[in-house]
């Protein structure tokens, strides 16, 4: 695939409930958003920086997506849903899927910040595209799969001092 050259447009989709989560496991420490884009990007041209995340209620979580969007980020918002059992959910697979399929005509490289192994088919048909895939995630975290059918990986945990607050 195309190596990486000042003149790309990249898209940087971000899945910040996976990283999140796996930075709060892990490390029990918060990602560092500015550092994840600035990487990702790596002085090309960026034509969209999207992270999706959810609101659960939480006092600190609009301050949070205020910063995102300081940052840089589209900050794509979901509400959780409660169902009658008590359980909760929300995820946005289908629609971080969505806007990789229609961003691929507009960018030379989607980087995909997840360790979601969900995303392995999407960097397979990605890829059959034309488009270069990244994938930034935590490796002790990140489908195998994932990983097989990306253009590049990035590990997140071997760089902690650059990624985690």
């Amino acid at each position: 695939m195309t190596e990486i050259h000042p003149g790309q447009r990249v898209a940087v989709l971000v899945d910040a409930q996976n990283l999140y989560h796996t930075a709060q496991s892990l490390h029990s420490r918060n990602i560092d958003y500015s550092a994840l884009l600035e990487k990702a990007v790596q002085n090309r041209q960026l034509t969209r920086a999207i992270a999706y995340v959810i609101r659960a209620d939480a006092p600190e979580e609009e301050s949070f997506f205020d910063a995102l969007i300081d940052i840089g980020f589209e900050a794509k918002i979901k509400d959780i849903k409660t169902f009658s059992d008590g359980t909760k959910k929300a995820d946005w697979d289908v629609g971080m899927s969505l806007d990789a399929v229609t961003l691929a005509n507009h960018v030379d490289t989607i980087v995909l910040c997840t360790g979601d192994g969900d995303f392995s088919r999407l960097c397979s048909h990605l890829r059959h595209e034309g488009v270069r895939v990244e994938v930034m995630a935590f490796e002790s975290s990140t489908a195998e799969e994932l990983i097989d059918e990306a253009d590049t990986f990035l590990d997140l945990g071997e760089r902690t001092d650059t990624f985690l607050l």
